[in-house]
């Protein structure tokens, strides 16, 4: 249970993106507005929303089983996997036939390739045991360096103009949140993080480590390959949603361990969501209203997530 200054805590994370979310719908708007403006704002406001929850539920997970406060799930090599569909789906395809390629079909995919590459992943390198979480790591590692290199090649098959739409996929965006799929991905999303947050009590346990989650009655491998399958359909949806984004939910995960002091899952699962959710939304409606989209969210967010990744690096080294 959560004491009264963490649960104070939670409802001023929920306030400030009240507050945040209704700053978005209505500041600025026209006298005149119709129904369409409101709606690509609605539109845009709950693909933040869901992206944030899911990429920083993502990270805590993997986090969690990793061990480690430095990794993130884009180490496992989805990013580059990501970019390498994209790639060979314009070069089978063309620019035509990758633009008239129906949204929803084309987000499925994206959404079944990942997870297959998770299943294949984690049910090969764990079966059996979940020891050999290193030498998965490692694996993610390889496959992804694999991955860039493949669609590098691609790359270079094709002509300048129709490169410069891979290009223009394999950065995350979002601005180009499509309202067709963003009902399946929040679905989708809140039935993953409904998981993770119900699994909270053990994965307090599995934190622990192996040694002391078996006397205590956790089946720690099973737990380990359950997370990891959560943390694949996140990673999965919220990639294919926006594009690969690989270091905001380091940002996310420091924040939370930061500012909530605690080992309850219960806890930071909703707080990790909640001030993941507050960045997007506060970030966007900065640099698209205040800024004049003078600077892309995304290109900060991955900047300062990399300046704090080398922060950890060093401190640890200084440590």
């Amino acid at each position: 249970m959560c004491d009264r200054r963490q649960l104070r805590f939670l409802f001023l994370l929920v306030a400030l993106l009240a507050g945040l979310s209704a700053l978005w719908m209505w500041q600025g708007l026209p006298a005149s507005a119709n129904s369409f403006i409101l709606k690509l704002r609605m539109v845009k406001l709950f693909g933040l929303i869901t992206v944030g929850a899911a990429v920083a539920v993502a990270t805590m997970l993997f986090q969690t089983v990793a061990a480690n406060r430095v990794l993130t799930p884009s180490i496992m090599g989805f990013d580059s996997l990501y970019v390498l569909l994209q790639t060979v789906l314009v070069f089978t395809l063309g620019v035509t036939g990758f633009v008239t390629l129906p949204v929803s079909v084309k987000f499925l995919a994206e959404v079944l390739v990942l997870c297959l590459l998770a299943t294949a992943l984690f049910g090969t390198l764990l079966a059996g045991s979940a020891r050999d979480i290193p030498r998965m790591i490692l694996t993610g590692v390889i496959l992804g360096v694999f991955f860039r290199s493949l669609s590098g090649f691609l790359s270079r098959l094709i002509d300048p103009n129709t490169y410069a739409v891979v290009q223009s996929t394999s950065f995350a965006s979002f601005n180009s949140i499509k309202p067709g799929i963003l009902p399946w991905a929040a679905l989708i999303s809140a039935l993953a993080i409904g998981a993770a947050w119900r699994l909270g009590p053990r994965l307090d346990v599995l934190a622990l480590g192996r040694n002391v989650a078996l006397p205590l009655g956790l089946r720690f491998d099973r737990m380990v390959v359950s997370t990891l399958a959560l943390v694949s359909v996140l990673v999965a949806v919220s990639t294919a949603l926006v594009g690969p984004v690989a270091f905001f939910g380091l940002i996310v995960a420091g924040l939370t361990h930061g500012l909530t002091r605690s080992a309850r899952h219960r806890l930071m699962l909703p707080a990790a969501a909640l001030i993941a959710a507050n960045i997007l939304v506060g970030g966007q409606f900065l640099f698209e209203r205040m800024l004049g989209q003078q600077a892309t969210l995304s290109v900060v967010v991955e900047f300062a997530g990399g300046l704090f990744f080398l922060y950890l690096l060093i401190r640890g080294r200084v440590r």
